[in-house]
């Protein structure tokens, strides 16, 4: 099984600089890998991949200490 990224890199969508995404540790399931980082304008920027449940969960969070249950 192959091991996520730790570090991804997407555009950020209020200034179009280069937002630098962490891998979250959630827990030791499979479900989802979420990931998030803040830009330099101050964007908070999401990503996740995985179950699409789990996905839509964690992007639609506002809270910081998200956690998948099950």
């Amino acid at each position: 099984m192959n091991k996520p990224a730790r570090i991804l890199t997407f555009k950020c969508k209020k200034c179009s600089k280069s937002v630098q995404v962490f891998l979250q540790k959630v827990s030791a399931c499979s479900h989802i890998q979420p990931y998030q980082g803040l830009c330099s304008c101050g964007e908070l920027h999401r990503h996740a991949t995985g179950q699409a449940s789990a996905v839509q969960s964690f992007l639609n969070s506002t809270n910081s200490d998200w956690m998948h249950d099950h």
